[in-house]
């Protein structure tokens, strides 16, 4: 948020006179605390279908954080709830719930794996009614199934995508409490690989993904690495690394332990050169659109041992309606935005860079998925990215790596702070977390994708955009 809305929250003259003029007061959200030694601390309610198949490796996971797990007592699944949860050490409580309880949660999770058909999905209302009052502010709601595409009848692929429009509408009712839900796909023989996803999403680091859905797939199982310094060891390429969003990316990666490589224009020079040394990061000058800048960029990588994260984020705007657009403002647009990414992927393939299981993130946006008037251009090319992504994503996995993609909506940086103050005003407030996000935010989600342990989240492209009113 702008320094003046953040001033005006701040107080409560200010909160009551944003609320005179119909201006909504966000709760803040809660972000990622490094004193906080695990993924997930709180208060859990844990829910199942019948013949639910995703509760073994859901409460592995929980077994590694500091969640207290409850479970529904009258539930049909309860007694493979406790059961599962005995297996992995938890001490799992049975709670009667109903609407007049008095026990609160932090996080309602549902493992819709077994659902078969339409008549299965009365299991959703029957564990989330009674709780919807109870989860607390900055919550989580997540619905784990198989992937509608991959499951054996129409009747349960209509289940499995039912979870999606479940999600996308319960994160809807939630955001006021600047609480977040999410759908969560894993394939079959991809339990061992969805670590990453859900401790993600259960964490403070996905504050501002939210109606989000994430596909895991079958790949080489990676044990999940310390949760602060998952990229020790790593070397990361970060395009456009001198400001904003890019800055953030570094920071972020070089906090989770990588070494980075930032990238930017010449004239971007003394901000790269701060961001580099504020991170032990190493520099590199270059125009991602010049004929040389692959082989640039991949010689020094080499130099580097090679690359293991590789992060698109370098891009530019050039804004007109199309009848009033230069050709040479389209043609810089795709080629710096799009055609740069392909011809740098290209090199470091063939030249053979990229370290065993190494990620490839790329930074398309929200408006290439919903479009906007001036912008045919820059959404054209962010659309690009994301069918790029989406065709790599399963041909790359079977060579170990993953591509992925992030979509920002309304994010706060120096860029959004030009805008005219009534219309950013809007412009942060359409979404369903009712505020701005901020670069952080993006980076977080970056890192996720660049995780060792995200060997099977490849092909993805998650908004980061509080649920944005605007667009799918």
């Amino acid at each position: 948020m702008s320094n003046f809305y953040e001033t005006m929250l701040n107080n409560k003259l200010g909160r009551k006179l944003l609320k005179g003029v119909g201006l909504p007061t966000p709760i803040e959200l809660r972000r990622y605390d490094p004193s906080q030694p695990r993924f997930f601390a709180g208060n859990i309610l844990l829910g199942a279908s019948l013949n639910a198949q995703l509760l073994d490796d859901t409460l592995r996971n929980l077994s590694a954080s500091h969640a207290n797990v409850y479970f529904p007592a009258n539930a049909q699944s309860a007694s493979l709830i406790l059961k599962t949860a005995d297996k992995h050490g938890i001490k799992a409580v049975g709670i009667e719930c109903s609407k007049d309880m008095s026990q609160k949660f932090d996080a309602l999770l549902f493992d819709g794996s077994g659902l078969n058909d339409a008549t299965d999905l009365n299991q959703l209302y029957t564990f989330f009614n009674p709780v919807m009052r109870k989860l607390n502010n900055n919550g989580r709601v997540i619905l784990m199934g198989r992937p509608p595409l991959e499951v054996k009848t129409g009747e349960q692929a209509a289940a499995m995508r039912a979870l999606e429009g479940f999600s996308r509408s319960i994160a809807k009712e939630i955001g006021k409490k600047s609480a977040t839900a999410q759908a969560l796909y894993v394939a079959n023989k991809a339990e061992a690989n969805m670590d990453s996803a859900l401790r993600f999403l259960l964490s403070a680091k996905s504050a501002y993904v939210d109606g989000q859905v994430i596909h895991v797939r079958p790949a080489d199982v990676i044990e999940y690495p310390d949760w602060h310094k998952p990229l020790q060891g790593k070397v990361a390429l970060v395009t456009g690394a001198a400001r904003g969003i890019g800055e953030a990316i570094a920071r972020t990666l070089a906090r989770d332990g990588a070494t980075v490589l930032g990238l930017d224009i010449p004239p971007a020079e003394v901000d790269l050169k701060r961001v580099m040394s504020d991170i032990q990061g190493q520099m590199l000058l270059a125009d991602i659109a010049s004929p040389d800048a692959p082989a640039l960029i991949a010689n020094t990588l080499k130099e580097m041992g090679g690359a293991d994260i590789i992060v698109h984020n370098a891009g530019i705007t050039r804004d007109k309606t199309l009848a009033n657009m230069p050709e040479h403002w389209w043609q810089m647009t795709i080629d710096i935005n799009l055609a740069a990414e392909e011809r740098i992927n290209h090199v470091l393939f063939n030249d053979n860079i990229l370290n065993p299981n190494s990620r490839i993130i790329c930074v398309s946006s929200m408006n290439g998925i919903a479009g906007q008037v001036g912008q045919t251009n820059y959404a054209a090319s962010k659309a690009g990215v994301i069918g790029y992504v989406q065709y790599m994503g399963p041909k790359l996995l079977k060579k170990g790596i993953t591509i992925n993609a992030v979509a920002p909506g309304f994010i706060e940086t120096a860029m959004t702070d030009a805008i005219p103050f009534m219309t950013r005003e809007v412009g942060r407030r359409l979404n369903s977390l009712s505020q701005g996000g901020k670069p952080v935010d993006v980076a977080e989600t970056i890192a996720f994708f660049a995780n060792p342990a995200s060997s099977g989240v490849s092909g993805n492209v998650v908004r980061v955009c509080g649920q944005s009113l605007v667009g799918a």
